[in-house]
């Protein structure tokens, strides 16, 4: 897999969210948007945001329970405090992120790149992925709205970086 220009290597990705206090010593449930969730624990530093304030937080701990994340963040050592994050955000740069395997792309770097069909037919840009119980769909404006399921070799034909392009096998009728 080629990167082309766009893909900027220090942009942010919303990798977790804090959703609660976890007892009374301050620990943090997380949402982990990563895959799998625990791997929300290994990146450092992470960058938290929250009311419009951000801080780099280099010596995270954490752990994993059967709900999800937990984390311990410096400086936040009773359960007021930790309740007082709800709703902080957990960023990475891209530059974090493993690299993809050979046909695998990671959603944030989908985004932007044309879609053409077959035909070629340009659709537009791809605006944001979804993921659904059967598969991740892709929204792509245009001059209209439109969703294709981001499945490799039955709708989506080709990703090309280079090109900046995904050509998909998509009636532009649909």
């Amino acid at each position: 897999m080629t990167r082309g220009p766009d893909i900027n290597p220090e942009r942010r990705i919303l990798i977790g969210r804090m959703v609660g206090a976890f007892g009374i010593s301050g620990e943090i449930k997380c949402q982990s948007f990563a895959d799998p969730p625990q791997q929300l624990l290994k990146y450092k530093p992470l960058i938290l945001v929250h009311e419009g304030h951000e801080r780099v937080l280099e010596d995270l701990k954490g752990r994993m329970t059967a709900k999800g994340p937990v984390i311990r963040v410096p400086d936040v050592d009773d359960r007021d405090a930790a309740q007082a994050l709800f709703g902080a955000e957990l960023w990475v740069t891209r530059s974090q992120l493993p690299k993809a395997k050979l046909g695998e792309y990671y959603w944030i770097d989908l985004e932007g790149l044309r879609v053409r069909n077959r035909e070629g037919v340009d659709f537009g840009t791809v605006s944001h992925l979804f993921e659904t119980p059967a598969n991740p769909v892709m929204v792509i404006i245009g001059e209209r709205e439109r969703l294709i399921p981001f499945l490799l070799d039955r709708f989506v034909d080709a990703v090309d970086f280079d090109a900046g392009e995904i050509r998909v096998d998509w009636d532009a009728d649909f």
